[in-house]
């Protein structure tokens, strides 16, 4: 484990390189091809860096930091657009901050004016005439929590998710006397807790080192009352800033001149999920070196087209009709979870992903054992 602690080391240390040589570029070529043809070898190294690191866990999180993240950013970069540039520049610590950790500056916002205009986004559709707001009516689709953005400032929410992951650790050891469905369901809130506190983390040292407020990574996914509302506004927000600044945006300007502008988000929704599902392999494939089988591409494919259609669908009923909120989030989580037993699991289950997590957690505990035996031995001569 130790060995693989110093290549996740000497990893980070080449990606501080390479987005300080991206922000003395930014200082000498303007915005367009030209800027894009210098940080392209930069955006291939990035691309093939974590393939250095063969633990699960560090190996996941580079490839989701730095081959996805980080280089999406960089193209947006590249053409002037995204949160690495701004007007004026931001600082050397920033830009590498910001470009390397999954986060997003809390931005201040004026009160919200009383006449509501429908946002570009692609989890809703434009052609929805601007609303008579409510001042005291945020949110209908979340009648649980409308602070939730607020959340990732009480430390014991984590502590709990903690320990409820260390909990779930433990049961995994009695595997052989519970149902292999049972399994499956611990592994989906073992991903979802494991996540929480990765990027919580993240957040907690890019907000020490940069003194500023960070907008939260998750927005309770288990109130989730839609796809719509699951995929855009709850789960992994900044992977769905990334991906609307990269890939809705500009595909849907380019499906208005084909389409009428009213359907014009549909092809663009289907486009983003299907970005997301390869760079899902990306990441897959970097934890497990394994020729990929593209299920779970298929994975959103599936779930960009049932959005499309729920889009549809209320399009045509949501003035009229609507699930009690209990029902509908009930039946989207419920189909989050039972997709991800037939086409997302497979792939961790294929190259062995719970085994080795296990046996990394044990080769942790075995380091920091001898870590700390050693900071003993210091004090006590």
């Amino acid at each position: 484990m130790e060995g693989e602690i110093n290549k996740f080391i000497e990893v980070w240390i080449s990606v501080f390189v390479c987005l300080s040589y991206c922000y003395a570029i930014s200082h000498i070529v303007s915005k367009g091809l030209i800027r894009l043809l210098c940080i392209l070898p930069i955006l291939c190294v990035f691309l093939f860096l974590p393939l250095y690191i063969h633990s699960i866990h560090l190996g996941s999180i580079s490839a989701f930091f730095i081959s996805w993240l980080a280089n999406f950013k960089l193209l947006l970069f590249a053409f002037g657009q995204g949160p690495l540039c701004s007007d004026p520049s931001i600082s050397l610590g920033r830009f590498v901050s910001v470009g390397c950790f999954p986060i997003k500056i809390q931005q201040k916002t004026p009160p919200k004016p009383f006449i509501q205009i429908p946002s570009d986004t692609p989890n809703q559709t434009d052609s929805s005439p601007p609303i008579m707001s409510n001042p005291n009516d945020h949110n209908k689709e979340n009648p649980i929590s409308n602070k939730s953005e607020d959340s990732h400032v009480f430390p014991i929410k984590h502590a709990v998710i903690g320990i409820l992951l260390a909990i779930m650790i433990r049961v995994y050891g009695y595997s052989e006397h519970i149902h292999p469905k049972v399994i499956l369901l611990l592994y989906c809130f073992h991903i979802y807790f494991l996540l929480e506190i990765i990027l919580a983390e993240a957040t907690a040292l890019a907000q020490a080192l940069l003194g500023v407020e960070l907008e939260p990574q998750f927005n309770e996914p288990y109130f989730t009352t839609s796809l719509q509302d699951f995929w855009g506004r709850r789960w992994n927000l900044m992977v769905t800033n990334i991906l609307r600044m990269t890939v809705y945006n500009p595909t849907r300007h380019a499906a208005t001149s084909v389409i009428r502008r009213k359907w014009a988000p549909l092809p663009a929704i289907l486009t983003t999920f299907l970005v997301s599902g390869l760079m899902h392999e990306l990441v897959f494939y970097c934890m497990g070196r394994l020729r990929p089988t593209w299920e779970v591409t298929w994975f959103f494919i599936l779930h960009g087209g049932c959005l499309m259609v729920e889009i549809v669908l209320k399009k045509f009923f949501s003035s009229r009709w609507r699930l009690p909120w209990l029902i509908s989030g009930s039946l989207t989580v419920g189909f989050v979870i039972v997709t991800s037993f037939w086409l997302f699991f497979p792939q961790f289950l294929r190259f062995k992903a719970d085994e080795r997590a296990f046996q990394e957690y044990a080769a942790l505990g075995e380091f920091w054992k001898n870590v700390t035996r050693r900071i003993l031995q210091v004090f006590l001569r």
